[in-house]
């Protein structure tokens, strides 16, 4: 639900201390609500996250966000849009300050072709994404819309963060009115009776 990779950040930020004299790296700081990548237009630069999340998705034509997931520490994106010379397939925006790292497309490139471990780390993150996005696909049809909208409170209440009644539906797949509609049987089943923290969550979406 919300994704990371320690192991490219530690690789960025010891590359970036020790080895950024010609400044091809540079250290970005984003607002809460800010969208640094557009679908649809030019990738110039590729992002790993430093700190803060963000979420990943697709704004349809008929108006509709489908959120694809929460993207926190080490999460890199563009990175396909560099490697298949094509335009943004969707947005990024934080959802809280974020810091990322800020990579151009040239100096991507060069680094996969030049840095093997590099190169490594970028492929086990394309594997890992992967095999994530089927096993979220199995989730979504083996477990309930309550017990996801249960984990997006979880990941609220854990990372501190707010995220609204729309991008929760968004990433469900669902309409605001049936999240609302799942809200209400979550409330009627005392689904979450024993934790505190999603209780009160819940109560302030009611």
């Amino acid at each position: 639900m919300l994704r990371t990779n320690l192991a490219f950040l530690s690789f960025i930020e010891r590359f970036y201390a020790e080895n950024n004299q010609e400044k091809n790296i540079t250290l970005k700081s984003f607002p809460s609500g800010f969208r640094f990548i557009e679908q649809g237009e030019k990738i110039r630069n590729i992002y790993i996250i430093k700190e803060g999340i963000t979420k990943c998705f697709i704004s349809e034509e008929n108006g509709k966000d489908f959120i694809i997931e929460f993207l926190g520490k080490g999460e890199v994106v563009g990175e396909l849009e560099v490697l298949k010379r094509i335009d943004c397939l969707c947005n990024i925006e934080t959802l809280s300050e974020a810091t990322a790292y800020s990579i151009p497309d040239h100096f991507f490139l060069k680094l996969i072709r030049e840095n093997i471990e590099f190169t490594e780390i970028l492929l086990q993150e394309l594997s890992t994404r992967i095999i994530q996005t089927s096993t979220r696909a199995s989730f979504q049809q083996l477990y309930t819309l309550e017990y996801g909208l249960i984990k997006l409170l979880r990941l609220q209440a854990e990372e501190n963060i707010n995220v609204s009644k729309e991008d929760m539906a968004a990433y469900l797949g669902i309409s605001v009115r049936s999240f609302n509609r799942t809200l209400q049987q979550l409330k009627t089943k005392n689904a979450i009776n024993g934790d505190a923290s999603l209780k009160m969550l819940l109560e302030q979406l009611a």
